[in-house]
């Protein structure tokens, strides 16, 4: 039986779900990570709900077929029928690795407490943490065990002419694929037009949409 890592080790290689309009329902990788992920007009649902409903209900939606998993009214649906709740639809992009030293000093930050790595150890498993001049750079085990990448500019750096000229953000998702041995992968909100700009001159591909399910926490914690 396909697995979601099977679905995504083959999107990292460029090989996509067939373009059918079809929906494919798989089950949760792990009792934290549901979700929705579009492809080109093929969409991957990951839960344990019981498929005949979710099938019900998309067929229940007046609405264009091929939008219909990333349709408001569905997701609403499918958080109520989970119990989880979800934050924004992401654009999903991978990268492979890159040989050599990454381009720009990096620190590895040992510190379990270090604000990053608790926050990414809610979605991640297996995180570390590297520091580097106005930036972090955060990497872990995400959805079926994907190794996922993200990264913080510091605000005073990202205002002032120097920093963008320095392409912080960029030398940092390049940073990343330099440390990686397998695919990396990206989740980034689409109005993030900075950041996704920087992971896509940092040559990462984008490859689909994407909603995780999550199970309920405060929806500020506080650091």
């Amino acid at each position: 039986m396909e697995t979601l890592r099977d679905v995504l080790d083959a999107a990292a290689a460029g090989v996509f779900p067939p373009p059918d309009g079809g929906t494919t329902v798989l089950p949760q990788p792990s009792p934290r990570d549901a979700g929705v992920m579009s492809f080109t007009a093929h969409t991957v649902i990951f839960t344990d709900e019981d498929p005949a409903w979710i099938r019900a209900t998309l067929a229940g939606l007046d609405c264009d077929p091929l939008a219909a998993t990333m349709n408001p009214w569905f997701l609403t649906a499918l958080l109520e029928r989970t119990g989880r709740r979800a934050e924004t639809i992401d654009a999903v992009l991978v990268g492979g690795p890159l040989p050599g030293e990454p381009p720009l000093p990096l620190t590895e930050v040992r510190d379990a407490g270090h604000p990053r790595a608790a926050y990414a150890r809610r979605r991640r498993d297996d995180v570390r943490v590297w520091t580097a001049d106005g930036g972090v750079l955060v990497m872990g085990r995400g959805v079926a065990g994907r190794l996922e990448v993200s990264v913080e500019v510091d605000e005073r750096d990202v205002r002032g002419p120097a920093a963008r000229q320095r392409g912080l953000g960029r030398l940092l998702v390049t940073a990343a694929r330099h440390l990686a041995a397998e695919p990396l992968w990206a989740q980034v909100t689409p109005g993030n037009a900075r950041s996704l700009r920087a992971f896509q001159a940092a040559g990462y591909r984008p490859v689909g949409a994407e909603l995780l399910l999550q199970r309920k926490m405060p929806v500020c914690p506080s650091e």
